[in-house]
């Protein structure tokens, strides 16, 4: 569900949108009139731009392939076989697509910058490869579309009927991009951007999102290389697949805000009318000259807007605009009770999270070697042990951040089927939930909308997804700071952010790191209370905690590891009273001395 396009914000937009329409028409001057146009065609690159490099974190460089592909698509089929560029336009949308997949398949599967230089490599050889053919591309020379007037053909005698095409497209692709941004897989590509290991944590494959977002962004990149080319009526491979445009593009969503529906926009309507007339002012001093405003303008807005001019300024100027008149506030989401997966009393008792013999080695060093352990539905389960002695690992491989040399673990499902995830998704759609021994919140987003984003795992649309991000929120004592951006919470309320986040995707099994470390002891106190309810709810709780007198007091039962086995299992009382535990911690040297 989108938010409501009338409250304030909505309307505001609109206006400001219908102001790169209707002023330059007034003016009735060709040049403002082409200006507008550019501006609009590029705000749309790097509208489409912003959805793989802003919303999804990846960095394309070479995205003016896929304009190149819808220029020549559309050119092409026009020149060659009298096919209207309102059909041709597909065809590139289709080759941009395949040439998505076929760039993003194998790099966004791996970290650092191999997609970026993917992206590079098949720019060059897309513009290598027409400049060869020039049997059907013209090669080098160009390709001139044909001057057939009419909107059939996306040609005009007037300037002004261009800008309505442009600015129709632009239309097009900010109402995509913001359908995107409030969707479920806007909130999935913004999570695999701002922390992809608590992604996959909540059940979100990272590289299907990220495929999706190149598709996505290709695919409207290249509709409008495909409009552009039938506005300039010349193509050419240097300028249709030119890596300065690439880098231009992306250059307008930094500026203006990346993440952003509006950063784009405004960062090209900022910086393209200002370079475009120093092109004229300073082509006296060489060709090329305007590119130094670009760098001007880039070095001044790192320097005094690091989160672009929408996101920096936005937090001062939203405020004035939402005491507006809000003709269509949106009706606030009811508190539903929180569906947990486990509330039935049958089961308890019984198993239902399984390690048997889990073995897991880095090289020549054995971290973990034939642990088994298990945990009873209605349960809390405490894991100790000291440091080094293996627990991280082990709890690693319970979430499926780690997958076991040997040996199994099994998870059973509602239906009592044993089930053998392999991955971190695979292991939250199963119900196991986790946090992190450093917590590791979407910073950028609200804790509404981090709750959200853990919801939409077992949820049909946005508001029921919000029923129970608000009904955890109650849960954690979150609730008053559910409008809060994460990266403002304290330690303590990041810790119950982190928990809330897990629980949102209806666990059945809940996995918790270290969350009473660095805890005051109010804070400590009140995860205590927090962590009792969340298992009287019905969800089983294995922790790892080093705050051994809380431990103690939560556990129903204790699992000690030491040297990667485990040590001791049993009641908190003899687990705290035995030898060799006592050992571990403090040496046989500490027995030796207490006898003596």
């Amino acid at each position: 569900m989108i938010p409501n396009p009338l409250n304030p914000r909505g309307y505001i937009a609109y206006l400001a949108l219908a102001a790169l329409l209707v002023l330059p028409l007034l003016t009735k001057s060709p040049f403002v009139i082409h200006l507008a146009i550019q501006v609009c065609v590029f705000a749309a690159l790097a509208s489409a731009w912003n959805i793989v490099g802003g919303f999804a974190g990846q960095l394309s460089l070479g995205h003016a392939v896929y304009y190149g592909i819808g220029s020549y698509a559309a050119g092409l089929l026009v020149a060659g076989f009298g096919i209207s560029p309102w059909l041709g336009m597909f065809v590139g949308v289709g080759v941009s697509a395949l040439v998505a997949l076929v760039i993003a398949y194998p790099t966004l599967r791996l970290h650092g910058p191999f997609f970026s230089l993917a992206s590079i490599a098949f720019l060059e050889v897309a513009r290598l490869l027409v400049n060869h053919e020039e049997a059907w591309t013209k090669g080098a020379g160009g390709l001139n579309v044909p001057l057939q007037i009419g909107l059939k053909w996306m040609i005009f005698r007037e300037k002004w009927a261009y800008l309505l095409v442009a600015f129709g497209f632009l239309l097009v692709v900010l109402w995509i991009c913001r359908a995107i941004r409030h969707s479920r897989f806007g909130y999935y590509l913004i999570a695999v951007r701002e922390r992809e290991d608590a992604a996959r944590a909540i059940g979100i494959d990272p590289t299907r999102i990220k495929i999706g977002a190149a598709v996505i962004s290709a695919c409207l990149t290249s509709l409008i290389g495909s409009f552009h080319g039938m506005y300039l009526t010349f193509i050419e491979p240097s300028a249709a697949f030119s890596l300065e445009m690439s880098i231009q593009i992306a250059m307008f969503a930094l500026i203006g805000g990346l993440g952003t529906v509006a950063g784009p926009v405004l960062g090209t309507v900022v910086v393209l009318p200002i370079a475009e007339l120093a092109r004229g002012w300073l082509s006296a001093f060489g060709n090329g000259t305007h590119g130094f405003v670009y760098g001007v303008v880039l070095v001044a807005v790192v320097l005094f807007f690091p989160r672009g001019l929408v996101g920096q300024l936005g937090a001062r100027v939203l405020p004035w605009i939402d005491k507006l008149p809000d003709f269509g506030r949106v009706k606030p989401i009811a508190i539903a009770p929180l569906p947990t997966a486990a509330t039935a009393t049958a089961t308890r008792g019984q198993p239902i999270l399984k390690a048997e013999n889990i073995e897991k080695r880095f090289g020549g060093l054995k971290a973990t070697d034939k642990v088994s352990l298990t945990l009873h539905e209605g349960e809390i389960l405490g894991v100790i042990g000291p440091n080094g002695a293996g627990k991280t690992t082990v709890f690693n491989q319970l979430s499926g951040f780690l997958r076991p040399d040997a040996g199994t673990v099994t998870i059973r499902d509602s239906a009592g089927h044993w089930l053998a995830p392999r991955s971190p998704e695979s292991f939250a759609r199963a119900g196991v939930g986790r946090t992190f021994q450093i917590v590791q919140p979407f910073s950028g987003l609200t804790v509404l909308e981090n709750l959200l984003i853990g919801a939409f795992l077992r949820t049909k649309g946005r508001d029921e997804a919000e029923a129970v991000a608000r009904s955890v929120a109650e849960l954690t004592e979150l609730t008053p700071l559910l409008d809060t951006e994460a990266r403002s919470l304290t330690v303590g309320g990041m810790k119950r952010l982190e928990i809330a986040r897990a629980l949102a995707t209806t666990p059945r099994v809940l996995l918790l790191d270290e969350v009473l470390a660095g805890l005051n002891p109010s804070d400590v106190a009140r995860a205590i209370v927090m962590i009792r309810r969340i298992r009287d709810s019905g969800v089983s709780v294995l922790m790892i905690e080093h705050l051994m007198q809380a431990t103690m007091a939560l556990s129903d039962r204790i699992v000690v590891i030491h040297l990667g086995q485990v040590l001791k299992e049993g009641l908190p009382a003899e687990v705290a009273n035995d030898v060799e535990v006592i050992q571990a911690y403090l040496g046989k040297g500490y027995t030796h001395a207490a006898s003596a």
